[in-house]
């Protein structure tokens, strides 16, 4: 597989003064800039469509045909307080969604409407950062803390995966969805998209105020969890089964249990009900 061009992308990275690593082929985007994070600046990326030994979150495998998804890591190097810190791996997800969502329904180049505009609504995330389509998953995120203490946002998005080579019965692909372009315009559409919504709502957060308010409702507002009948698998094996009411200040996930009772949770599993 030749290396794709991602014109756009590279353009978006490198006007932020940030490195634009493109590879044909490596393990896990993420190893790589971890690895890498103390000589580069804010806003680094490395990226490749052939991801050989991904990782997802709970550790889980993430593994994708060669060309037919992307793999991109982003370095975060902001002074950002404890708080905000935990409200990054959410800031990814919403900023995601809304790549997905432009890559799904590009915008007109005379600015005339769309037919079918509604389809944006298709498209949520689900408690703390998968983005489904339909319900259905075609992003993952995870984030780790690299050795000087930045924080490496990696996602891997399927692109142009057929139903029949998808990896579980609840993922989907941009082209299951209705997407049309090749892998490579896809990647770079998406990317550039990310890259910029990320870095715009990192400098938010580091702002505070108003800023920082603003990006915590717009991911609230793109969390189809809120509203959701829940199971919860939560680290020391147990599971609930709850309605999810809300996000609290610190990123957390709130939810009703039967007693009426509310609380929020910091780490789980979630699966929707509604859609198993």
């Amino acid at each position: 597989m030749s290396t794709p061009v991602l014109p756009r992308s590279r353009a978006v990275v490198e006007s932020r003064g940030a490195a634009f690593d493109l590879r044909t082929v490596t393990g896990s985007t993420n190893a790589d800039l971890l690895a890498a994070a103390t000589d580069l600046p804010d806003g680094s990326v490395v990226v490749t469509l052939d991801q050989t030994a991904g990782r997802g979150r709970l550790d889980r495998t993430w593994s994708a045909p060669s060309g037919r998804a992307l793999a991109v890591s982003v370095l975060v190097r902001a002074p950002l307080d404890e708080r905000d810190r935990g409200w990054l791996p959410l800031v990814a997800g919403a900023a995601m969604r809304d790549a997905v969502q432009a890559a799904l329904q590009p915008a007109p180049a005379d600015g005339t409407a769309v037919a079918g505009a509604g389809r944006a609504s298709r498209v949520a995330v689900k408690w703390p950062n998968d983005v489904l389509v339909d319900g259905r998953k075609v992003c993952g995120i995870l984030c780790q803390v690299a050795a000087d203490g930045s924080v490496v946002v990696g996602a891997g998005v399927n692109l142009t995966i057929p139903a029949e080579q998808l990896p579980t019965p609840s993922s989907t692909s941009l082209r299951v969805a209705g997407a049309t372009d090749g892998a490579p315009e896809l990647a770079d559409a998406v990317l550039s998209e990310f890259h910029r919504g990320l870095q715009e709502a990192v400098g938010a957060l580091v702002a505070g105020g108003a800023a920082a308010e603003t990006v915590r409702s717009h991911v609230r507002a793109g969390c189809g969890t809120i509203g959701a009948r829940v199971r919860l698998e939560l680290p020391d094996g147990t599971a609930v089964e709850a309605d999810a009411v809300g996000i609290d200040d610190d990123g957390r996930i709130t939810i009703r249990d039967r007693d009426g009772s509310t609380r929020g949770v910091a780490v789980g599993d979630v699966t929707h009900l509604r859609y198993a």
